[in-house]
């Protein structure tokens, strides 16, 4: 049997390339939207990719099953949970090879044998596949791909069709699911691999791990979620207590998913290279988005009017899928081999519409030669320290709820930045904002963001623990 976990950095997810070397086929579970990839490592290896499977219907970026159903390659998904979480797209579809699979349902690619078992409380329909390998003389399991069931450290969390896709009171009986089903694979072997959907830095649980795979009875030992499991009610506590804010683009990809995202059988966006002063002229429309993609330092010192700042860096995808809307026009302004990547991240959360863009280099021949640009004002804590008590200041922020409620800065409003839009209500438009994070880099892409929506900004580019060792007092919520 072949194997191969492929990890994409920025959103932290994992896919599989599982083959059967005998025969030359091979399947994908849970491909990212440009299966392209998948296909390039396929052949490296000698192999053929026949099916394609996803463990559920997820929220943090588009599937590329519908990618590979277009290419009639045969796809498998779950015919589980109730009527509002099916795969609309492909019930009763024409034209696609596909299988929806209830728990316990069994198929083969080459001599690898694949098991679904019905795992919810993540979502409804969410199903784990267990790999045998037959062809190696196996009876038994080796693994299981666990999608967002059980991740090293940590599951998935059961909040997310409340807090990402607005279902409410689903919340609680959804983590009550979770709870029955940790109870329900007491019979998986402890020797079984946990090949999990998700690493360090997913928004998907709350503590996951940064290894890339586990077993089942290391789990049971050392998770603390699945010791948590000692009650019904201790479950649910634990589970709900502490999950981060869902980036905003979270609703959407379970929507997307759902009900198909759109297709693009290889042809992904091209933008054209355009002129600093078409970018300039689109900055200051409704419904287009200039993205700078430079760093903040850059950006801090000259930008165009009405430009949102994102450097091409790990949180790339969620701050663009956060701050941008999937019906507005994108311009980048970005290096020219950078460009491939930026496509990939931006399609990857739902956000086709890449228009045009601009390189670094020609954006400084456009200031030079006396085109409009603006700055923003850069603080550090020391240099603000005694601003920050005015009566015309507000203080914004962005970290996580969890890093804010314990240590903030007296009156701080607390506006995580992957959900910065829905918090502008509350947000003075009136007095000067001072914006800070952790280190720097939420802060900026936010104050970018608050900018761009006619707020009078600062960035303190700074670390937050400078602010306490200049005696800055802090409080808890």
């Amino acid at each position: 049997m072949f194997f191969k976990q492929v990890f994409d950095p920025k959103l932290a997810q994992y896919a599989y390339l599982v083959g059967c070397q005998a025969t030359g086929e091979a399947i994908v579970i849970d491909p990212m939207r440009d299966i392209d990839q998948y296909d390039r490592m396929a052949q490296a290896e000698g192999l053929r990719i026949m099916a394609a499977a996803d463990t559920h219907i997820h929220a943090d970026y588009i599937s590329g099953l519908r990618e590979f159903a277009e290419r009639k390659v045969k796809v498998y998904a779950s015919d589980e949970g109730d009527k509002d979480w099916k795969y609309e797209w492909l019930i009763n579809s024409k034209g696609y090879d596909y299988q929806l699979l209830k728990d316990g349902d069994t198929f083969s690619v080459g001599r690898v044998e694949i098991t679904a078992i019905h795992t919810p409380g993540h979502t409804p329909e969410h199903l784990i596949y267990a790999i045998t390998d037959r062809g190696g003389g196996a009876t038994e399991p080796l693994g299981a791909v666990t999608g967002d069931f059980i991740f090293v450290g940590d599951l998935g969390r059961p909040d997310l069709l409340e807090s990402a896709a607005g279902q409410a009171g689903i919340m609680e009986p959804s983590a009550r699911r979770l709870y029955k089903t940790v109870k329900s694979i007491d019979g998986l072997a402890d020797y079984m691999l946990v090949w999990p959907g998700h690493g360090a830095g997913s928004a998907c649980g709350k503590s996951l791990g940064a290894v890339p795979h586990s077993s089942i009875g290391y789990e049971r030992r050392f998770n603390p979620a699945l010791k948590a499991a000692t009650s019904e009610d201790n479950f649910v506590e634990f589970i709900l207590e502490g999950q981060p804010e869902p980036p905003m683009y979270f609703a959407r990809m379970k929507r997307d998913n759902k009900s198909g995202p759109a297709v693009f059988k290889g042809e992904y966006p091209k933008p054209e290279n355009t002129t600093p002063e078409t970018l300039a002229q689109k900055a200051a429309q409704k419904g287009v988005a200039v993205v700078d993609a430079r760093t903040r330092d850059k950006y801090a010192e000259a930008h165009l009017p009405g430009s949102l700042l994102s450097p091409l860096n790990k949180a790339f995808n969620t701050i663009i899928g956060s701050f941008v809307d999937e019906d507005e026009d994108i311009y980048l302004i970005i290096d020219d081999n950078k460009l491939e990547e930026a496509i990939r991240d931006l399609i990857r959360v739902g956000l086709d519409r890449i228009k045009g863009y601009i390189t670094p280099e020609q954006f400084e021949e456009y200031r030079r030669n006396g085109g409009k640009v603006e700055s923003m004002p850069v603080k550090t804590f020391a240099e603000a320290k005694d601003e920050l008590g005015g009566p015309n200041v507000a203080v914004v922020d962005v970290r996580k709820y969890a890093d804010y409620e314990p240590e903030h800065i007296p009156g701080a409003v607390n506006a995580a930045d992957s959900r910065l839009p829905e918090y502008l209500d509350n947000i003075p438009k009136d007095k000067k904002l001072y914006v800070h994070c952790v280190a720097g880099s939420r802060s900026a892409v936010s104050a970018a963001y608050l900018k761009r929506a006619g707020y009078n900004t600062v960035l303190i580019d700074d670390n937050f623990d400078n602010w306490k060792q200049l005696g800055g007092n802090v409080v808890s919520e």
